[in-house]
Protein backbone atom coordinates (compact mmCIF):
# COMPACT_ATOMS: atom_id res chain seq x y z
CA UNK A 1 0.00 0.00 0.00
CA UNK A 2 1.50 3.25 -1.19
CA UNK A 3 1.55 5.99 1.68
CA UNK A 4 -1.50 8.40 1.18
CA UNK A 5 -1.27 12.21 -0.53
CA UNK A 6 -1.87 14.34 2.02
CA UNK A 7 -0.87 17.47 0.18
CA UNK A 8 -4.18 16.82 -1.54
CA UNK A 9 -6.58 15.77 0.82
CA UNK A 10 -6.65 15.82 4.13
CA UNK A 11 -6.10 12.12 5.78
CA UNK A 12 -8.40 9.98 7.43
CA UNK A 13 -7.95 11.25 11.16
CA UNK A 14 -7.76 14.83 9.93
CA UNK A 15 -11.34 13.97 8.57
CA UNK A 16 -12.21 12.92 11.73
CA UNK A 17 -10.58 14.93 13.87
CA UNK A 18 -12.68 18.52 12.17
CA UNK A 19 -15.41 15.90 13.05
CA UNK A 20 -15.06 15.38 16.15
CA UNK A 21 -13.60 18.91 16.93
CA UNK A 22 -17.18 20.61 15.45
CA UNK A 23 -19.79 18.74 17.62
CA UNK A 24 -22.76 19.98 19.26
CA UNK A 25 -24.30 18.08 21.96
CA UNK A 26 -27.82 20.09 21.25
CA UNK A 27 -27.82 19.23 17.61
CA UNK A 28 -27.59 15.29 18.25
CA UNK A 29 -30.71 13.66 16.80
CA UNK A 30 -33.13 12.19 19.87
CA UNK A 31 -31.98 8.63 19.03
CA UNK A 32 -28.29 8.79 19.27
CA UNK A 33 -28.94 11.00 22.44
CA UNK A 34 -31.50 7.85 23.97
CA UNK A 35 -28.97 5.15 23.08
CA UNK A 36 -26.28 7.31 25.35
CA UNK A 37 -28.86 7.46 27.75
CA UNK A 38 -29.19 3.39 27.56
CA UNK A 39 -25.67 2.75 26.84
CA UNK A 40 -24.35 5.29 30.69
CA UNK A 41 -27.44 2.98 31.89
CA UNK A 42 -26.01 -0.33 31.13
CA UNK A 43 -22.60 0.13 32.26
CA UNK A 44 -24.06 1.53 35.62
CA UNK A 45 -25.86 -1.42 35.92
CA UNK A 46 -23.21 -3.73 35.03
CA UNK A 47 -20.03 -2.24 36.86
CA UNK A 48 -22.45 -2.46 39.79
CA UNK A 49 -23.33 -5.97 39.08
CA UNK A 50 -19.81 -7.71 39.68
CA UNK A 51 -18.14 -5.39 41.74
CA UNK A 52 -17.35 -8.34 43.83
CA UNK A 53 -15.98 -10.40 41.66
CA UNK A 54 -12.77 -11.98 41.59
CA UNK A 55 -11.30 -10.49 38.51
CA UNK A 56 -12.49 -6.60 39.56
CA UNK A 57 -10.91 -7.53 43.17
CA UNK A 58 -7.67 -7.72 41.33
CA UNK A 59 -8.11 -5.29 39.19
CA UNK A 60 -8.85 -3.05 42.02
CA UNK A 61 -5.97 -4.35 44.03
CA UNK A 62 -3.74 -2.73 41.10
CA UNK A 63 -4.78 0.74 41.36
CA UNK A 64 -4.50 3.44 43.52
CA UNK A 65 -7.20 4.66 46.15
CA UNK A 66 -7.49 8.66 45.79
CA UNK A 67 -8.54 10.87 43.20
CA UNK A 68 -11.58 12.75 41.86
CA UNK A 69 -13.39 9.70 39.84
CA UNK A 70 -16.26 6.97 40.45
CA UNK A 71 -15.90 3.44 40.30
CA UNK A 72 -19.40 2.22 40.18
CA UNK A 73 -20.16 0.75 43.76
CA UNK A 74 -17.09 1.19 45.17
CA UNK A 75 -16.02 3.50 48.08
CA UNK A 76 -13.97 6.44 47.49
CA UNK A 77 -12.17 8.19 44.38
CA UNK A 78 -9.66 7.19 41.91
CA UNK A 79 -7.63 8.64 39.33
CA UNK A 80 -9.69 8.93 35.82
CA UNK A 81 -7.33 6.20 34.42
CA UNK A 82 -7.97 3.92 37.05
CA UNK A 83 -11.50 4.34 37.56
CA UNK A 84 -11.81 3.65 33.79
CA UNK A 85 -9.96 0.39 34.12
CA UNK A 86 -12.27 -0.52 36.87
CA UNK A 87 -15.51 0.27 35.14
CA UNK A 88 -14.58 -0.74 31.55
CA UNK A 89 -13.37 -4.15 33.18
CA UNK A 90 -16.56 -4.49 35.11
CA UNK A 91 -19.08 -3.46 32.22
CA UNK A 92 -17.44 -5.83 30.02
CA UNK A 93 -16.52 -8.68 32.38
CA UNK A 94 -19.13 -10.83 31.55
CA UNK A 95 -20.04 -10.22 28.15
CA UNK A 96 -23.48 -8.84 28.74
CA UNK A 97 -22.67 -5.30 27.50
CA UNK A 98 -24.10 -3.52 24.04
CA UNK A 99 -22.77 -5.20 20.95
CA UNK A 100 -22.87 -3.68 17.00
CA UNK A 101 -24.07 -5.52 14.24
CA UNK A 102 -21.16 -5.41 11.40
CA UNK A 103 -18.52 -5.39 13.93
CA UNK A 104 -19.01 -6.39 15.86
CA UNK A 105 -17.58 -4.14 19.20
CA UNK A 106 -18.76 -3.42 22.37
CA UNK A 107 -19.22 0.55 22.65
CA UNK A 108 -20.25 1.52 25.89
CA UNK A 109 -18.24 -0.61 28.48
CA UNK A 110 -15.21 1.14 26.42
CA UNK A 111 -16.72 4.71 26.02
CA UNK A 112 -18.83 5.44 28.63
CA UNK A 113 -16.41 4.90 31.53
CA UNK A 114 -13.27 6.85 29.64
CA UNK A 115 -16.02 9.93 28.75
CA UNK A 116 -17.29 10.18 31.85
CA UNK A 117 -13.84 9.66 33.91
CA UNK A 118 -12.47 12.33 32.01
CA UNK A 119 -15.45 14.28 32.86
CA UNK A 120 -15.37 14.01 36.27
CA UNK A 121 -11.46 15.19 36.61
CA UNK A 122 -12.01 17.88 34.70
CA UNK A 123 -15.22 19.32 36.13
CA UNK A 124 -17.19 18.94 33.20
CA UNK A 125 -20.92 18.81 32.71
CA UNK A 126 -23.21 16.68 31.13
CA UNK A 127 -23.63 18.09 27.73
CA UNK A 128 -19.56 17.29 27.61
CA UNK A 129 -20.45 13.43 28.31
CA UNK A 130 -23.22 13.19 25.83
CA UNK A 131 -20.81 14.68 23.49
CA UNK A 132 -18.16 12.31 24.25
CA UNK A 133 -20.27 9.14 24.51
CA UNK A 134 -22.08 9.58 21.16
CA UNK A 135 -19.04 10.76 19.88
CA UNK A 136 -17.27 7.81 20.93
CA UNK A 137 -19.60 5.20 20.17
CA UNK A 138 -20.13 6.47 16.44
CA UNK A 139 -16.13 5.76 15.94
CA UNK A 140 -16.38 2.59 17.28
CA UNK A 141 -19.04 1.28 15.23
CA UNK A 142 -17.69 2.90 11.85
CA UNK A 143 -14.42 1.53 13.16
CA UNK A 144 -15.89 -1.24 13.38
CA UNK A 145 -16.79 -1.47 9.43
CA UNK A 146 -13.80 -0.70 7.94
CA UNK A 147 -12.25 -4.29 7.69
CA UNK A 148 -15.04 -6.82 8.60
CA UNK A 149 -13.57 -10.09 10.40
CA UNK A 150 -10.21 -8.92 9.77
CA UNK A 151 -9.19 -8.13 13.16
CA UNK A 152 -10.14 -10.84 14.80
CA UNK A 153 -8.25 -13.42 12.04
CA UNK A 154 -5.35 -11.33 12.82
CA UNK A 155 -5.88 -12.97 16.53
CA UNK A 156 -6.84 -9.37 17.84
CA UNK A 157 -10.00 -8.32 20.01
CA UNK A 158 -11.49 -5.89 17.73
CA UNK A 159 -12.97 -3.62 20.87
CA UNK A 160 -9.98 -3.86 22.47
CA UNK A 161 -7.99 -2.08 19.33
CA UNK A 162 -10.58 -0.04 17.82
CA UNK A 163 -11.90 0.64 21.44
CA UNK A 164 -8.23 2.91 22.61
CA UNK A 165 -9.56 5.47 19.69
CA UNK A 166 -12.79 5.45 20.25
CA UNK A 167 -12.15 6.63 23.72
CA UNK A 168 -9.75 8.95 22.41
CA UNK A 169 -12.16 10.78 20.27
CA UNK A 170 -14.74 10.42 22.95
CA UNK A 171 -12.62 11.81 25.11
CA UNK A 172 -11.51 14.66 22.65
CA UNK A 173 -15.29 15.64 22.12
CA UNK A 174 -16.22 15.72 25.46
CA UNK A 175 -12.87 18.22 26.45
CA UNK A 176 -13.76 20.10 23.14
CA UNK A 177 -10.47 19.75 21.51
CA UNK A 178 -9.57 21.44 18.22
CA UNK A 179 -9.28 19.86 15.20
CA UNK A 180 -5.40 19.28 15.21
CA UNK A 181 -5.32 17.87 19.17
CA UNK A 182 -8.29 15.46 18.10
CA UNK A 183 -6.16 14.12 14.89
CA UNK A 184 -3.39 13.62 17.50
CA UNK A 185 -5.13 11.95 20.31
CA UNK A 186 -6.25 9.24 17.52
CA UNK A 187 -2.68 8.93 16.25
CA UNK A 188 -1.45 8.93 19.97
CA UNK A 189 -4.06 5.76 20.34
CA UNK A 190 -3.14 4.11 17.41
CA UNK A 191 0.33 2.97 19.47
CA UNK A 192 -1.84 2.23 22.31
CA UNK A 193 -4.14 -0.13 21.07
CA UNK A 194 -4.07 -3.36 22.01
CA UNK A 195 -5.89 -7.01 22.74
CA UNK A 196 -5.22 -10.58 21.56
CA UNK A 197 -7.58 -13.34 21.71
CA UNK A 198 -5.61 -15.88 23.24
CA UNK A 199 -8.16 -15.92 26.26
CA UNK A 200 -10.44 -18.42 24.48
CA UNK A 201 -7.47 -20.95 24.90
CA UNK A 202 -8.08 -21.57 28.38
CA UNK A 203 -11.26 -19.55 29.16
CA UNK A 204 -9.03 -17.13 30.94
CA UNK A 205 -10.01 -13.25 31.64
CA UNK A 206 -7.96 -10.89 29.72
CA UNK A 207 -10.69 -10.22 27.07
CA UNK A 208 -12.34 -9.05 30.51
CA UNK A 209 -9.93 -5.88 30.86
CA UNK A 210 -9.47 -5.06 26.94
CA UNK A 211 -12.32 -2.38 27.53
CA UNK A 212 -11.24 -1.17 30.67
CA UNK A 213 -7.66 -0.92 29.17
CA UNK A 214 -8.75 1.29 25.90
CA UNK A 215 -10.72 3.45 27.75
CA UNK A 216 -7.37 5.00 30.56
CA UNK A 217 -5.83 4.55 26.63
CA UNK A 218 -7.81 6.54 25.43
CA UNK A 219 -7.70 9.55 27.96
CA UNK A 220 -4.12 9.11 28.25
CA UNK A 221 -4.31 9.73 24.26
CA UNK A 222 -6.41 12.80 24.48
CA UNK A 223 -5.05 14.40 27.29
CA UNK A 224 -1.33 14.33 25.93
CA UNK A 225 -2.30 15.37 22.57
CA UNK A 226 -4.02 18.48 24.30
CA UNK A 227 -0.96 19.30 25.39
CA UNK A 228 0.70 19.09 22.35
CA UNK A 229 1.88 15.94 22.08
CA UNK A 230 1.59 14.84 18.21
CA UNK A 231 0.62 11.59 17.03
CA UNK A 232 0.72 10.58 12.99
CA UNK A 233 -2.29 12.23 11.07
CA UNK A 234 -1.85 8.65 8.95
CA UNK A 235 -2.54 6.78 12.04
CA UNK A 236 -5.47 4.72 9.99
CA UNK A 237 -4.41 4.35 6.24
CA UNK A 238 -0.69 4.60 6.14
CA UNK A 239 1.88 2.23 5.32
CA UNK A 240 2.83 1.14 9.02
CA UNK A 241 -1.29 2.28 10.01
CA UNK A 242 -3.72 0.93 12.34
CA UNK A 243 -5.44 -1.44 9.78
CA UNK A 244 -1.93 -2.62 8.51
CA UNK A 245 -1.03 -3.95 11.94
CA UNK A 246 -4.36 -5.38 13.19
CA UNK A 247 -6.32 -6.12 9.94
CA UNK A 248 -3.13 -6.86 7.03
CA UNK A 249 -5.44 -9.40 5.50
CA UNK A 250 -8.21 -6.71 4.06
CA UNK A 251 -7.24 -3.78 2.42
CA UNK A 252 -9.41 -0.88 4.89
CA UNK A 253 -12.83 0.42 3.25
CA UNK A 254 -12.97 3.84 4.94
CA UNK A 255 -16.57 4.35 3.23
CA UNK A 256 -18.14 3.16 6.13
CA UNK A 257 -16.48 5.45 8.26
CA UNK A 258 -16.51 8.51 6.74
CA UNK A 259 -19.86 8.41 4.75
CA UNK A 260 -22.56 10.43 5.97
CA UNK A 261 -20.34 11.34 9.17
CA UNK A 262 -22.50 13.70 11.43
CA UNK A 263 -25.57 13.01 9.54
CA UNK A 264 -26.26 9.79 9.99
CA UNK A 265 -25.51 8.61 13.38
CA UNK A 266 -24.81 4.58 13.30
CA UNK A 267 -24.70 4.53 16.84
CA UNK A 268 -28.30 4.11 17.07
CA UNK A 269 -28.48 1.15 16.07
CA UNK A 270 -26.59 -0.28 19.24
CA UNK A 271 -27.68 -3.47 20.48
CA UNK A 272 -28.04 -4.48 24.15
CA UNK A 273 -28.04 -8.08 24.77
CA UNK A 274 -30.74 -9.99 26.39
CA UNK A 275 -28.17 -12.72 27.07
CA UNK A 276 -25.08 -12.86 29.22
CA UNK A 277 -22.39 -14.11 26.72
CA UNK A 278 -20.80 -13.83 23.19
CA UNK A 279 -22.97 -12.15 21.22
CA UNK A 280 -23.46 -14.50 17.81
CA UNK A 281 -24.31 -17.09 20.39
CA UNK A 282 -27.25 -15.23 21.09
CA UNK A 283 -29.36 -15.95 18.57
CA UNK A 284 -28.53 -19.80 18.92
CA UNK A 285 -30.07 -19.04 22.12
CA UNK A 286 -33.43 -17.77 21.11
CA UNK A 287 -33.87 -21.26 19.17
CA UNK A 288 -32.70 -23.62 21.97
CA UNK A 289 -35.55 -21.91 23.95
CA UNK A 290 -37.88 -21.83 21.62
CA UNK A 291 -36.82 -25.85 20.51
CA UNK A 292 -37.52 -26.59 23.94
CA UNK A 293 -41.45 -24.74 24.82
CA UNK A 294 -42.02 -26.93 21.67
CA UNK A 295 -42.16 -29.68 24.69
CA UNK A 296 -39.03 -31.66 23.08
CA UNK A 297 -36.99 -33.01 26.06
CA UNK A 298 -33.57 -33.42 25.96
CA UNK A 299 -33.43 -37.07 26.33
CA UNK A 300 -35.65 -37.13 22.98
CA UNK A 301 -32.78 -35.60 20.82
CA UNK A 302 -30.17 -37.20 18.79
CA UNK A 303 -28.36 -34.44 18.00
CA UNK A 304 -28.59 -30.51 16.32
CA UNK A 305 -26.67 -29.18 14.02
CA UNK A 306 -26.53 -25.39 13.40
CA UNK A 307 -25.90 -23.81 10.35
CA UNK A 308 -23.09 -21.01 11.66
CA UNK A 309 -21.34 -17.76 9.36
CA UNK A 310 -17.35 -19.42 9.04
CA UNK A 311 -16.51 -15.80 10.76
CA UNK A 312 -17.41 -17.30 14.54
CA UNK A 313 -16.48 -20.84 14.13
CA UNK A 314 -12.84 -20.14 15.72
CA UNK A 315 -13.98 -17.87 18.31
CA UNK A 316 -17.56 -20.08 19.27
CA UNK A 317 -17.34 -23.41 18.22
CA UNK A 318 -13.38 -24.82 17.80
CA UNK A 319 -12.15 -26.38 19.56
CA UNK A 320 -15.47 -28.35 19.47
CA UNK A 321 -14.31 -30.56 22.35
CA UNK A 322 -13.49 -27.72 24.77
CA UNK A 323 -16.73 -26.56 23.32
CA UNK A 324 -18.56 -29.35 24.55
CA UNK A 325 -17.13 -29.09 28.29
CA UNK A 326 -15.81 -25.64 28.87
CA UNK A 327 -13.17 -25.60 31.40
CA UNK A 328 -14.32 -22.34 32.94
CA UNK A 329 -17.35 -20.17 33.70
CA UNK A 330 -16.17 -17.53 31.81
CA UNK A 331 -14.95 -20.23 28.52
CA UNK A 332 -18.47 -21.53 28.41
CA UNK A 333 -19.82 -17.64 27.89
CA UNK A 334 -17.90 -18.82 24.03
CA UNK A 335 -19.15 -22.02 23.63
CA UNK A 336 -22.65 -21.91 21.72
CA UNK A 337 -23.30 -25.55 22.32
CA UNK A 338 -23.10 -24.81 26.29
CA UNK A 339 -24.96 -21.51 25.91
CA UNK A 340 -27.43 -23.45 23.56
CA UNK A 341 -27.98 -26.07 26.15
CA UNK A 342 -27.96 -23.90 29.12
CA UNK A 343 -30.48 -21.71 26.99
CA UNK A 344 -32.68 -25.12 26.66
CA UNK A 345 -33.25 -26.23 30.07
CA UNK A 346 -33.29 -23.01 32.36
CA UNK A 347 -35.02 -20.64 29.27
CA UNK A 348 -32.40 -17.68 30.11
CA UNK A 349 -28.85 -16.98 30.10
CA UNK A 350 -28.06 -14.77 32.54
CA UNK A 351 -25.39 -14.48 35.30
CA UNK A 352 -26.85 -17.79 37.16
CA UNK A 353 -25.95 -19.73 34.11
CA UNK A 354 -22.63 -19.73 33.75
CA UNK A 355 -21.18 -20.90 37.32
CA UNK A 356 -18.83 -23.69 38.38
CA UNK A 357 -22.13 -25.65 38.84
CA UNK A 358 -23.42 -25.10 35.99
CA UNK A 359 -21.01 -25.85 33.64
CA UNK A 360 -20.52 -29.40 35.72
CA UNK A 361 -23.76 -30.01 35.28
CA UNK A 362 -24.70 -33.70 34.39
CA UNK A 363 -27.55 -32.87 31.63
CA UNK A 364 -26.09 -29.66 30.23
CA UNK A 365 -22.94 -31.35 29.49
CA UNK A 366 -24.94 -34.21 27.82
CA UNK A 367 -26.89 -32.15 25.42
CA UNK A 368 -23.92 -29.71 24.73
CA UNK A 369 -22.37 -32.75 23.42
CA UNK A 370 -24.90 -33.56 21.06
CA UNK A 371 -24.58 -29.68 19.22
CA UNK A 372 -22.64 -29.66 16.16
CA UNK A 373 -22.42 -27.12 13.46
CA UNK A 374 -21.61 -26.57 9.46
CA UNK A 375 -20.56 -23.78 7.87
CA UNK A 376 -22.99 -21.82 5.86
CA UNK A 377 -21.51 -20.48 2.48
CA UNK A 378 -24.17 -17.79 2.51
CA UNK A 379 -24.57 -16.66 6.25
CA UNK A 380 -24.61 -13.19 6.43
CA UNK A 381 -22.56 -13.00 8.98
CA UNK A 382 -21.06 -10.20 9.99
CA UNK A 383 -23.73 -7.98 8.28
CA UNK A 384 -26.53 -9.65 10.25
CA UNK A 385 -26.21 -12.22 13.54
CA UNK A 386 -28.53 -15.03 12.84
CA UNK A 387 -29.26 -18.52 14.72
CA UNK A 388 -30.17 -21.73 13.33
CA UNK A 389 -31.01 -26.00 14.54
CA UNK A 390 -31.75 -28.80 13.06
CA UNK A 391 -32.46 -31.09 15.79
CA UNK A 392 -32.86 -34.99 14.95
CA UNK A 393 -35.08 -36.76 17.26
CA UNK A 394 -34.65 -40.60 18.35
CA UNK A 395 -38.01 -41.32 16.72
CA UNK A 396 -36.09 -39.89 13.27
CA UNK A 397 -38.22 -36.65 13.19
CA UNK A 398 -36.77 -33.02 12.67
CA UNK A 399 -37.52 -29.72 14.28
CA UNK A 400 -35.76 -26.85 12.60
CA UNK A 401 -36.13 -23.48 13.42
CA UNK A 402 -34.59 -19.89 12.95
CA UNK A 403 -33.86 -16.89 14.31
CA UNK A 404 -33.14 -14.41 11.60
CA UNK A 405 -31.75 -12.07 13.47
CA UNK A 406 -30.10 -10.58 16.99
CA UNK A 407 -33.08 -9.87 19.53
CA UNK A 408 -31.86 -6.59 21.06
CA UNK A 409 -30.35 -5.11 18.19
CA UNK A 410 -31.66 -3.05 14.84
CA UNK A 411 -34.48 -5.27 13.54
CA UNK A 412 -35.61 -5.66 17.00
CA UNK A 413 -34.62 -3.47 19.97
CA UNK A 414 -35.23 -4.81 23.78
CA UNK A 415 -38.11 -1.68 24.65
CA UNK A 416 -36.97 0.49 27.29
CA UNK A 417 -38.88 -1.03 29.79
CA UNK A 418 -36.60 -4.06 29.60
CA UNK A 419 -33.63 -2.42 29.52
CA UNK A 420 -34.80 -1.17 32.67
CA UNK A 421 -35.87 -4.25 34.14
CA UNK A 422 -32.30 -5.22 33.44
CA UNK A 423 -30.72 -2.71 35.03
CA UNK A 424 -32.52 -3.23 38.21
CA UNK A 425 -31.59 -6.86 38.02
CA UNK A 426 -28.22 -6.45 37.76
CA UNK A 427 -27.88 -3.67 40.50
CA UNK A 428 -29.79 -6.20 42.64
CA UNK A 429 -27.30 -8.91 41.89
CA UNK A 430 -24.51 -6.73 42.94
CA UNK A 431 -26.26 -5.92 46.16
CA UNK A 432 -28.05 -2.58 45.66
CA UNK A 433 -31.25 -2.21 46.96
CA UNK A 434 -34.09 -1.01 45.30
CA UNK A 435 -34.24 2.71 46.25
CA UNK A 436 -30.32 3.01 45.46
CA UNK A 437 -31.13 1.61 42.00
CA UNK A 438 -34.33 3.66 41.65
CA UNK A 439 -32.18 6.76 42.24
CA UNK A 440 -29.25 5.41 40.02
CA UNK A 441 -31.56 5.39 37.26
CA UNK A 442 -33.10 8.32 37.20
CA UNK A 443 -29.62 9.83 37.53
CA UNK A 444 -28.55 8.61 34.78
CA UNK A 445 -31.59 9.12 32.80
CA UNK A 446 -31.47 13.11 33.68
CA UNK A 447 -27.47 13.38 33.61
CA UNK A 448 -26.80 15.03 30.25
CA UNK A 449 -28.71 17.73 31.30
CA UNK A 450 -26.72 18.34 34.70
CA UNK A 451 -24.03 21.32 35.24
CA UNK A 452 -21.87 19.26 36.98
CA UNK A 453 -21.73 15.39 37.19
CA UNK A 454 -20.28 15.49 40.90
CA UNK A 455 -23.60 13.11 41.84
CA UNK A 456 -22.07 9.96 41.05
CA UNK A 457 -20.25 10.42 44.40
CA UNK A 458 -23.69 8.72 45.71
CA UNK A 459 -22.73 5.75 44.10
CA UNK A 460 -19.54 5.20 45.98
CA UNK A 461 -21.10 2.22 47.60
Amino acid sequence: MSAPDTKTKPAVAEQLGAWIAGIDAAALPAAAVETARMLALDVLGLAVAVRGEDYIQATLGATDRGGACTAFGHAGGFNAFDAALINGTAAHGEDYDDTFEGGPVHSGAVVVPAVFAACEREGLDGAALLRGIAVGAELMCRLGLVTPRAIHSAGFHPTAVIGALAAAGGVAAALRLNAAQATSALGIAGSMASGIIEYLAEGTSTKRMHAGWAAQSGIRAALMARGSFAGPRTVLEGKHGFFKAFAPSLAPDFKPLLDQLGTRWVMQDIAFKPYACGTMTQPFIDCAIALAQQGVAAEQIRDIVCEVGEGTVHRLWEELAVKHRPPTPYAAKFSTPFCMAVGFFDGRAGFGQFTEARIHDAAVLALAAKISYRIDPANEYPKNFTGHLRATLLDGSVKELRQPHMRGGAHEPLPPQELRAKFADNARYGGWDDALAQEARAWCENVFTQPKLDGAVRFRR
